[in-house]
């Protein structure tokens, strides 16, 4: 990993997890996040590097230096860093995962439904470039 910076891995093709990066992107304003689509070559390495199976599009995953965090816990820890009042959410980490994946799990397996879904992965604009693992 990149010293001092974290990456997100995402579902490149789903436009819920696409508009989610977005979100991120506009306030992360410390550049303290790195992203990436879990079906691409780089993030199917970092998978793999973390024994985490390269098929693996359930959920985010958040990678902080040789540890991997999932569903609401990696979005809870991305929202600790984010600009505004995100961070408010943190504390909710607290409240055990049992109780906060089943409702992450829901809005997961409907996303596509719901939200739609992309015949390839993103590409990075001009502008995202420098934000994208490679």
């Amino acid at each position: 990993m990149i010293e001092g910076r974290s990456v997100i891995l995402f579902d490149g093709v789903c436009n819920l997890c696409n508009t989610s990066i977005d979100f991120i992107l506009k306030r992360d304003k410390n550049n303290r996040f790195l992203v990436g689509a879990l079906q691409s070559e780089a993030g199917k390495s970092l998978l793999e590097k973390l024994q985490i199976t390269g098929d693996y599009l359930d959920s985010l995953v958040l990678i902080e230096g040789d540890k991997a965090y999932f569903r609401s816990t990696g979005a809870l820890k991305i929202a600790k860093h984010l600009s505004g009042l995100w961070p408010l959410l943190y504390p909710l980490i607290f409240i055990p995962s049992f109780f906060r994946d089943p409702i992450y799990d829901w809005i997961g397996k409907n996303r596509y439904r719901w939200f739609g879904k992309k015949n390839t992965c993103r590409l990075p604009s001009p502008e995202e470039k420098a934000k994208f693992i490679s």
